[in-house]
């Protein structure tokens, strides 16, 4: 599914296409995503979208008539597309701008959404934790909250309400890099080390986003075109394979439920 690298690209590739423009028309071909989409989408036309934003995974579209938060799902991309490119089955939602493009939501698995926000409150915001390439985030504050945690290292670092955007991909790469166990207790792990995770997750992320996003089944960045961020992966996706570091066998587990690959040599 399309992480925080993959959203921030997202970002990045529509805003300086959206922002000034003034909605001409909407098209809400399916509302049935995972919440339905808002009846009153149409409120959009006539006024200008004035900036993109991000908040974790949700892109915060300012307009003069309200904040529409859209979140991409499993499998949903956001597109700039001619007003006469042909239709797709899985295109769902078409935002119609006055340059003549159309900002197209694309959903194969409609898992993705669309909602008002007022005031940047809304309940799927409201209790996220900081955004880990700000000033407020850092291997510190990993340090405090994980005092007395059993769980998981990976899945500490994976809760959206410790730190936003670090999903699967991205916390086997950092726990790496870092040179962590994903399996080790959050509780167990010293001051030092999360300071080099804190380090290690900036550092990932901040790649993964200049390098537009990791291309995993069916994301695509803004413009249409892939991300790259694949190609550099040291663990995701390698299981069996040689470390990088040490060449030992890379091994694979699952925490969570989701699949876990590290080095036993180099984690610790």
């Amino acid at each position: 599914m399309p992480e925080l690298p993959e959203v921030e690209t997202t970002r990045r590739g529509i805003a300086p296409h959206v922002i000034g423009q003034s909605v001409v028309a909407v098209d809400v071909r399916d509302s049935r995503l995972r919440w339905p989409v808002p009846d009153d989408l149409d409120r959009l036309v006539g006024g200008r979208f004035t900036a993109v934003r991000r908040r974790a995974k949700y892109l915060l579209l300012d307009h003069d008539h309200g904040v529409l938060m859209i979140h991409l799902g499993m499998s949903g991309s956001l597109r700039l597309v001619s007003a006469d490119t042909p239709v797709m089955f899985h295109d769902h939602v078409d935002i119609g701008l006055s340059s003549g493009l159309t900002l197209r939501y694309h959903d194969p698995r409609r898992f993705g959404s669309f909602h008002w926000v007022d005031d940047d409150h809304h309940a799927l915001l409201d209790h996220l934790g900081p955004e880990p390439l700000s000033g407020d985030f850092d291997g510190a504050l990993l340090y405090r909250r994980s005092r007395g945690r059993k769980t998981a290292v990976k899945q500490f670092v994976m809760d959206g309400r410790i730190v936003v955007g670090v999903g699967n991909i991205y916390a086997n790469e950092a726990l790496f890099m870092a040179g962590i166990r994903p399996d080790r207790a959050a509780g167990r792990v010293a001051l030092k080390r999360y300071e080099t995770l804190g380090d290690a997750i900036k550092q990932v992320l901040g790649g993964a986003i200049e390098q537009g996003g990791t291309t995993l089944r069916d994301f695509v960045g803004g413009d249409g075109s892939p991300g790259y961020f694949a190609q550099q992966l040291a663990v995701y996706g390698r299981a069996r394979q040689p470390c990088r570091r040490c060449e030992s066998a890379l091994t694979e587990t699952r925490l969570g439920g989701r699949s876990t690959v590290f080095c036993k040599t180099c984690q610790r």
